[in-house]
C-alpha cells in the first residue's frame, strides 16, 4: 500500500509531512436543461357504429358489425387504428394520401395515419387481411 506521506531528509533527521495536492481550479460547466414533452398516449376501445375521433392516439374497434370512423384533423393529428370488425375510415374536410375520400379496412387490420399539411397519410399498414 502506497503512503500519502512525503518524506524529506534534513540532515540526519527524517521529517514526515502529509501530502497536500497543488491547488486546482474547479471548472463548473453551466448546463442547459432540456425537457422534451411527448404527447400523452390516449387509448380507447370503440364499440359504436359511428364515431368521430377526438384526441385519441390509439383506437381499437370491436363488438359492432360495422363502424364509420371519422377523422377530425382539428382534434387529432396522428392515430393508430386496430379493427376487429369492418371499419370505413372517412376524413372530415380532407383526403387520405391526397386521393381517397375513404378507406375500408377489414377485421384484424391495423393502420397508422398522420395528418400533414392538408391531408391524412398512411404511414403504416399491415396490409390486406385474408379470411
Amino acid at each position: 500500500m502506497k503512503s500519502n506521506l512525503v518524506k524529506k531528509r534534513i540532515g540526519d533527521r527524517v521529517q514526515v509531512t502529509p501530502y497536500t495536492p497543488p491547488p486546482m481550479e474547479r471548472i463548473i460547466e453551466k448546463t442547459k436543461e432540456v425537457i422534451i414533452k411527448f404527447p400523452e398516449t390516449i387509448k380507447k376501445i370503440i364499440t359504436e357504429s359511428d364515431y368521430t375521433v377526438k384526441n385519441e392516439s390509439i383506437v381499437v374497434i370491436k363488438d359492432v358489425d360495422f363502424c364509420n370512423l371519422y377523422l377530425d384533423n382539428t382534434k387529432c393529428k396522428s392515430i393508430q387504428i386496430k379493427s376487429l370488425t369492418k371499419v370505413l375510415i372517412k376524413p372530415i374536410d380532407s383526403l387520405i394520401d391526397d386521393y381517397y375520400e375513404e378507406i375500408l379496412i377489414e377485421k384484424g387490420a391495423c393502420v397508422e395515419l398522420e395528418f400533414i399539411d392538408d391531408s391524412w397519410y398512411i404511414l403504416s399498414s399491415d396490409g390486406l387481411k385474408l379470411q
